[in-house]
């Protein structure tokens, strides 16, 4: 099968470029490679997956439209997996207009490609952000999502929106993954645990916020890739069920199942170190959420998989990886 990966030099991308490769997938990569995060950091991830003859890589941007078409005409895809999007909830607020060009357009471009291609199966990336401050726990996919605190996690809410509309209308079956909080070696340079890593060594104070009392289900990032794997040939079906028209689309939580305080977590960091970090404790930050928790029973049930990777030992990897990567 070919496989169209969007975003594939990024962390989840690149990942799963690897994983589809290994198992003997043919593969086409595209990302724009902009400068949200360390360029390099990306353009090595893509020289891991340079030496498979079966992967392809196209630098791209998904909000251009023609460029968008002209891929989609010039290749037939089995699956496409869409994880290209602009990355943090922080910088949503500070730059919301990059959020509209990548996350929307660029996802329309995705779903005008698929459909006019008629491809057999659409797997896209949304976010644990859309629970917002979601009381209930665990989240469940079954949950209301109708009011998100960051204007990132509206643009996810937006996408599944927008995915659920083309798989009514056109029959395109689709299925989003809602990750949660995702963490391993290759990881990005914005998210606290490279952040905090990076200043302990440094010798620096890390900014602790909600004085560390925040919780989140921290997942490695071998975990999210089994669970994108099976997903994708799992393809929803059309129907009808009591009456009413069964639309090819599907939703899964892929989260850890078993949250931690932010405090914990730096604890594992200090661990794997060797060395304490210095805390500069800070209320809440605007966009953040007090909690992430993970309802995963139908993903157990559909496709057989929870994962199970502890927070320890992701860390423990993600360490081991940035001192080799960054020769300390």
């Amino acid at each position: 099968m070919k496989v169209l990966v969007t975003g594939a030099a990024g962390f989840i991308g690149f990942f799963l470029c690897r994983r589809l490769l290994d198992e003997g997938y043919t593969v086409v990569g595209i990302d724009n490679l902009n400068d949200y995060y360390d360029v390099k950091l990306k353009k090595d991830r893509l020289n891991q997956l340079k030496p498979f003859p079966l992967f392809t890589f196209i630098h791209l941007d998904i909000a251009d439209r023609q460029a968008m078409e002209s891929l989609f005409q010039d290749h037939a895809f089995d699956r496409v997996v869409h994880l290209a999007a602009q990355a943090g909830v922080r910088y949503s607020i500070q730059n919301p207009r990059a959020y509209g060009d990548s996350n929307l357009t660029g996802f329309l471009h995705v779903l005008e490609g698929c459909r006019h291609s008629h491809t057999p199966h659409l797997v896209f990336a949304s976010s644990s952000s859309v629970y917002g401050c979601n009381k209930k726990i665990p989240f469940s996919t079954g949950d209301n999502v109708d009011y998100p605190v960051s204007f990132y996690a509206a643009t996810k809410k937006a996408n599944e929106l927008m995915a659920h509309s083309y798989a009514h209308l056109y029959r395109i079956p689709v299925t989003g993954l809602r990750f949660f909080t995702v963490i391993g070696p290759w990881g990005r340079p914005d998210m606290a645990y490279f952040l905090f890593t990076r200043a302990i060594l440094e010798g620096k104070p890390i900014d602790v916020f909600n004085h560390g009392r925040m919780k989140r289900d921290f997942t490695c990032i071998d975990d999210i890739v089994e669970g994108v794997f099976r997903v994708m040939n799992r393809i929803p079906q059309a129907g009808s069920e009591s009456g009413q028209t069964v639309v090819p689309y599907k939703i899964y939580n892929i989260g850890n199942n078993n949250p931690v305080e932010l405090g914990y977590f730096i604890e594992c960091i200090e661990r794997a170190l060797g060395k304490k970090a210095m805390k500069n404790m800070l209320p809440m930050q605007p966009g953040d959420v007090p909690a992430t928790y993970a309802d995963i029973d139908d993903l157990m049930t559909d496709v057989g998989f929870k994962p199970a990777i502890s927070i320890d030992q992701a860390v423990e990897q993600f360490v081991v990886w940035y001192k080799g990567y960054y020769a300390i």
